[in-house]
C-alpha cells in the first residue's frame, strides 16, 4: 500500500505509543518485519518543541524511511507550524493525533477530545494539510470511534478529513470514554473503510497473527496497527506476515536471538537517553520482554535496584543465559485479551 508517494513493504504497522515508540523501538520493529512506524506524539507548543524530551521523541538519526511524526495540539496555526518544524527536521509524513485518551492530553482538548469539536478538528486538519501539501508531505490522521458510545462520529469526521486532503486514516476501535478498557469493536472501523477512498488502518487489541487476520477480514482495512502487543514482543510483525502468507504459525524465537535483540535494543536506548534516564526508561522494556519467562517477575523487580546502564545490561545478559540453559525457545505468548470470537463481539460474519 501507499501513503502519498511512499510505497510501504507491507501492511503491518507500529502504533505511536507515548514513552514507548521511540527511535530504538521503531528501528527494532522495522528490523523484525514492521512495514511502517509512527513516532510517539510530539507537542505543537512552541515553548516545548525544543525541549530535551521532545527532541528525543523526534530523533530519527539513522532510521529508515519513511519518517512519520505524530503531532498533537489544539490550535490550527500552531499545529501547522509544528508540521513545518518537524518537516524541516526530517519528517516525511505528518500524522495528526486525535486518538490519545490520556487525561493530561484530553484535559487540554487535544488528542481524542478533538472529536467532540468537529469544527475545530477539521480546522486543524485543513491547516496541517495546507502547510504540508506544498512541501510534498502527506498528512495522515489517527482517531478513535468517538468520544463516547452515544457519540461515535468517526465516519463523518473521517469523510471530512479525507475531503480536506488527509491521505490515510487509522481508527482505534474504542471510544475515548473506554480508554483501553473492555474490548475493541471493529464495526465502526469497517464503516470508515466503506466510506473512504484513502487507506484505512485498523487498530485495537490485535495481539496475534490469528487476530490480525480476523480483523482484516472483519473490517476490510488496508492495514493493521499493533500497539501494546509489540511491547516486549517486537517480532510479532514477522509472525503476522508469516501466518498471513502461509497460514502456518511461526515458531517462537530462540532464547539466544531474543537475548541479542534485547541487548542491542538496550545499547541503542542508552545512547539516545544517556546514563541516568537510560537505565530508568529501559526498565519497562525489560519487564515486557521477561514477563512470560520463568522468574521473570522477580527479575523485573530486581531491575529497580540496579544503578547504571552497564550493570543493567550485564544482568539482562546473564538472565537470558540462564533461561537459555533451561529452554531453547521462548514459550508461546499468552493472549493479552479475550479470545478472538469474544473480541469480535461473537459475530460470525466478522471472522469470514
Amino acid at each position: 500500500m501507499n501513503i502519498g508517494p511512499f510505497i510501504l513493504p507491507n501492511r503491518y504497522f507500529v502504533a505511536p505509543m507515548a514513552g514507548v515508540t521511540d527511535r530504538p523501538f521503531r528501528q527494532l520493529c522495522k528490523r523484525l518485519g514492521a512495514g511502517y512506524a509512527v513516532s510517539e506524539m510530539v507537542t505543537s507548543r512552541p515553548d516545548l518543541m525544543r525541549s530535551l524530551k521532545t527532541s528525543q521523541r523526534a530523533n530519527h538519526d539513522g532510521e529508515p524511511g519513511p519518517i512519520a511524526v505524530q503531532i498533537a495540539g489544539t490550535e490550527p496555526l500552531m499545529m501547522a507550524d509544528a508540521a513545518r518544524y518537524n518537516i524541516d527536521r526530517g519528517a516525511q509524513i505528518i500524522d495528526i493525533n486525535m486518538g490519545c485518551p490520556a487525561k493530561k492530553v484530553c484535559n487540554k482538548w487535544a488528542g481524542s477530545a478533538l472529536m467532540q469539536d468537529e469544527t475545530l478538528a477539521l480546522q486543524i486538519v485543513s491547516a496541517v494539510v495546507q502547510a504540508c501539501t506544498p512541501l510534498g508531505v502527506p498528512v495522515t490522521l489517527k482517531m478513535r470511534t468517538g468520544w463516547c458510545n452515544s457519540a461515535k462520529n468517526a465516519v463523518q469526521l473521517a469523510r471530512a478529513a479525507e475531503s480536506a486532503g488527509v491521505q490515510m486514516v487509522t481508527v482505534h476501535g474504542r471510544t475515548r470514554e473506554q480508554g483501553y478498557r473492555g474490548c475493541a469493536e471493529y464495526d465502526t472501523i469497517a464503516a470508515v473503510k466503506a466510506a473512504l477512498r484513502v487507506p484505512v488502518v485498523a487498530n485495537g487489541d490485535i495481539d496475534s497473527p490469528e487476530k490480525a487476520r480476523a480483523v482484516l477480514a472483519a473490517t476490510r482495512a488496508d492495514a493493521v496497527m499493533i500497539g501494546r502487543a509489540a511491547q516486549g514482543r517486537p517480532w510479532i510483525f514477522r509472525e503476522i506476515a508469516h501466518f498471513l502468507a502461509t497460514g502456518e504459525a511461526l515458531a517462537p524465537p530462540l532464547v539466544a536471538e531474543v537475548k541479542h535483540l534485547l541487548l542491542d535494543h538496550l545499547q541503542d536506548h542508552y545512547k539516545l537517553y544517556g546514563e541516568f534516564m537510560g537505565v530508568l526508561s529501559a526498565r519497562k522494556h525489560i519487564g515486557w520482554y521477561v514477563r512470560d519467562l520463568p522468574d521473570g517477575a522477580a527479575f523485573r523487580d530486581r531491575m529497580n535496584t540496579l544503578p547504571d546502564c552497564q550493570t543493567q545490561w550485564t544482568a539482562v545478559a546473564e538472565f537470558f543465559d540462564e533461561i537459555n540453559a533451561r529452554m531453547d525457545r521462548l514459550p508461546k505468548p499468552t493472549r493479552q485479551a479475550h479470545d478472538v470470537d469474544s473480541e469480535l463481539n461473537n459475530k460470525k460474519e466478522a471472522l469470514q
